[in-house]
C-alpha cells in the first residue's frame, strides 16, 4: 500500500501510486489577444458548478484582455473560489478566461484525472490553500502542481473513468427528473394561488369579465379598482445613514430588503436590525404588521411577501397598509400574479423601476371579506402541502448529490475497486423513486 504525504488522502491499493500534478499533467500557458466571432470561448460562469458541464459558449469580441488557448482533451479547473466546483473536459478546441486552468493530460487518462480534480479530497484542499477573502483563488506553480494524485495503471484509469461516466450520469439524470418535479410543483402553486384569488373558491357563482387580462373573468359580485382604493399608505422605505455606525449596532427593528424575499408569503428573514436610535433620529420608515412589501425597483422587481411584525425596509421597497376592506394577506397572495406582471409593466430601462404612484394604479381584486379569509385558509393549507413535498424531493436531490461525490472519491482513490463486472450494473442506492403526490387544486 502507497502512502500519501498530506492528510487529505490515505493509503492507495497495491500497484497504485503518488505522482506529483506537474508531473502527469501540463499547464496550458498560449495566450492569445485575437477577437474572433467562432463561440469557442468560456467564462467561469459558463461552467456548470459540480457537474463538469457547460451551460454556455461564446465569442471573444467584446473580450478586452488576453485569454487561454486550451484543446479538445484538456482538462478545465476554475482556479476561482474553488469552493464553487467548476471543472470541465474540453469537447473541442477553444479558448477560456484566465481564471480557468487548462490542464494537457501527460501521463494520466483525461477522464480519470477530471475525476480527481472532481473528487471532495481535491475541492477541500483547494478551500484550505485558497487565498484571498472576496475572491478566493489558488495558484498552480506553488500549490495545485504539488497536489499528490493517486495514479492506478492506465487501464485501470480508464476503467474507472469509464465506470464514473455511466454511474454520474445515472445519478445526473435522476437529479434532473427531480428538479422538473420541482418546476412542476412551482407550476401547480402558481396555479392554485390564481385560481383561487381570480375565481374564488365556489364554483357555480357567476362569472363577469374583470377588464384585466392576468385576471380574466372573475366572480361578479366581487369589486374591483385600482389598488389605492383598498390601501391607507403607499411608500417607499428608506436606509439609514450608513457613515453613522450606531444605527446599525445592536439592532432590534427588522429592516428588509429584496434580497429577504423568498417564494413564502411571509418575510421571516430581514437584512439587517436596525437600532432604535434611528427610528428616534427619523432616518429609518416604519411599517405596521401585515403591511405587503412590494419590490418596486432592481432586478427581483415584483417581488412580494407581507411582514408579521412592525418592521422596516429599505428604499427599493414599497409599503402597501391595508384598508378595512381588504386583508393583507388576501393581498399578498393576490399579488403574487403580480411578481410575472410588474417586470413587464416596468419602464424599459437598466434598472427596472415601478414607483408608488403606478403601483397605486394596479388593478386590485377585492372580494367580500369573508371569501378573502376563506381563500387565504385554503391557500394556507394547500401551498404548505406542496412546500412539504418539495423539501422532500430536495432532500432527494441533496443525498444522490452527496452519493456521487462519495463515489468519486472512493473510486479515484482506490477505496472502491471497480471491475468489468461492475459494469453490468448501476449501484442499487441509485434506484430512488421517481414517484410523488402532488396535492389536488
Amino acid at each position: 500500500m502507497s502512502l500519501s504525504h498530506d492528510n487529505f488522502l490515505g493509503g492507495l491499493p497495491s500497484g497504485w501510486k503518488f505522482d506529483r500534478f506537474k508531473d502527469v499533467a501540463m499547464l496550458r500557458n498560449e495566450r492569445t489577444d485575437e477577437a474572433s466571432e467562432v463561440e469557442d470561448y468560456l467564462e467561469l460562469e459558463d461552467i456548470e458548478p459540480r457537474t463538469g458541464r457547460i451551460l454556455n459558449r461564446r465569442n471573444t469580441m467584446e473580450v478586452i484582455s488576453d485569454v487561454t488557448v486550451f484543446k479538445k482533451g484538456d482538462v478545465l479547473f476554475g482556479k476561482l473560489r474553488p469552493y464553487l466546483e467548476k471543472y470541465y473536459v474540453a469537447e473541442f478546441d477553444g479558448k477560456c478566461t484566465g481564471e480557468i486552468l487548462a490542464f494537457k493530460p501527460e501521463r494520466i487518462e483525461s477522464r480519470f484525472l477530471f475525476y480527481c480534480l472532481a473528487s471532495s479530497w481535491f475541492i477541500e484542499r483547494c478551500n484550505l490553500l485558497a487565498y484571498g477573502t472576496k475572491m478566493p483563488r489558488v495558484n498552480w506553480p506553488t500549490q495545485l502542481a504539488q497536489f499528490n494524485l493517486p495514479l492506478p495503471p492506465l487501464p485501470e484509469q480508464q476503467r474507472i473513468a469509464a465506470y464514473l461516466d455511466v454511474s454520474c450520469a445515472a445519478i445526473d439524470a435522476a437529479v434532473t427528473a427531480k428538479r422538473r418535479q420541482i418546476e412542476t410543483l412551482d407550476a401547480l402553486r402558481k396555479s392554485v394561488v390564481q385560481r383561487a384569488v381570480t375565481k374564488g373558491l365556489i364554483e357555480s357563482k357567476p362569472l363577469c369579465s374583470s377588464g384585466v387580462k392576468w385576471f380574466g373573468d372573475i366572480p361578479k359580485h366581487w369589486k374591483s379598482a385600482v389598488l389605492k382604493r383598498f390601501t391607507t399608505r403607499i411608500q417607499a422605505g428608506m436606509t439609514p445613514p450608513t457613515d453613522t455606525p450606531e444605527y446599525y449596532e445592536d439592532g432590534t427593528i427588522p429592516w428588509f430588503a429584496p434580497g429577504s424575499f423568498v417564494d413564502g408569503i411571509e418575510l421571516s428573514e430581514p437584512r439587517k436590525l436596525i437600532n432604535e436610535t434611528a427610528r428616534h433620529d427619523r432616518e429609518l420608515r416604519m411599517f405596521p404588521a401585515g403591511t405587503v412589501f412590494l419590490v418596486g425597483i432592481g432586478a427581483t422587481i415584483g417581488k412580494v411577501g407581507m411582514i408579521v411584525e412592525e418592521a422596516s425596509c429599505n428604499q427599493q421597497l414599497l409599503g402597501l397598509v391595508c384598508g378595512h376592506q381588504m386583508l393583507p394577506r388576501y393581498l399578498t397572495y393576490q399579488f403574487k400574479i403580480y411578481e410575472e406582471v410588474i417586470p413587464g409593466l416596468a419602464l424599459a430601462t437598466t434598472l427596472p423601476i415601478f414607483d408608488q404612484v403606478k403601483t397605486g394604479y394596479l388593478p386590485t381584486l377585492c372580494p367580500p371579506l369573508a371569501e378573502q379569509d376563506a381563500i387565504c385558509a385554503f391557500l394556507d393549507v394547500k401551498l404548505a402541502d406542496v412546500k412539504r413535498i418539495v423539501v422532500g424531493i430536495e432532500a432527494q436531490i441533496e443525498t444522490l448529490t452527496a452519493y456521487r461525490k462519495s463515489l468519486i472519491h472512493e473510486c479515484v482513490t482506490g477505496q472502491r475497486r471497480i471491475t468489468e463486472d461492475d459494469f453490468s450494473r448501476i449501484d442499487a442506492r441509485l434506484n430512488v423513486s421517481d414517484d410523488m403526490s402532488c396535492p389536488t387544486t
